[in-house]
């Protein structure tokens, strides 16, 4: 059954809302939407069934996207539940992926950027595609980027 359905944005609960905007603006090459997000009240309790909740954030385009594409949402809440380490087999949301020039160029810029590597930069054929180079990343809050580039042949950005 097709809902009309249309993918809007992927949220990332934060634990310093600006700082890992400035991250995703500075690394990653994410634009703000405004305006910034201050949100508190009744419905909002109501919407997250969390009493005396507040959020602040802000949503960034995500690169390549165009003006009405997808957006990251990053959204800090007056009082956070904790997080468990992200790992690549973790069952859920597992990392967000990003095509990248250079990889281990970028993937330095994440590191100096406060980021940390997951695992090791590594090349292998994908039969039909070409070449794939990758490498698991964490921003500087520890959740899961992939930082990508293919080559000979390999589909558009985002189709894999």
């Amino acid at each position: 059954m097709a809902l009309g359905a249309r993918y809007v944005h992927t949220n990332i609960v934060a634990q310093d809302w600006r700082r890992l905007a400035t991250f995703y603006i500075d690394v990653l090459g994410c634009e703000p939407v405004p305006p910034e997000r201050h949100l508190k009240g009744e419905w909002l309790r109501r919407a997250t069934g969390l009493d005396g909740v507040r959020i602040d954030g802000v949503h960034l385009r995500l690169p390549g996207s165009g003006a009405g594409g997808p957006t990251l949402e990053l959204f800090e809440y007056g009082s956070p539940a904790g997080r468990l380490e992200a790992v690549p087999n973790r069952l859920g949301l597992g990392h967000l992926a990003f095509a990248v020039d250079d990889v281990a160029v970028a993937l330095a810029e994440v590191l100096a950027a406060g980021g940390s590597a997951v695992g090791e930069v590594v090349t292998l054929p994908v039969p039909g595609a070409g070449y794939v180079t990758f490498v698991y990343a964490r921003d500087p809050e520890g959740n899961i980027i992939e930082l990508q580039q293919w080559r000979d042949g390999g589909a558009p950005s985002g189709a894999r």
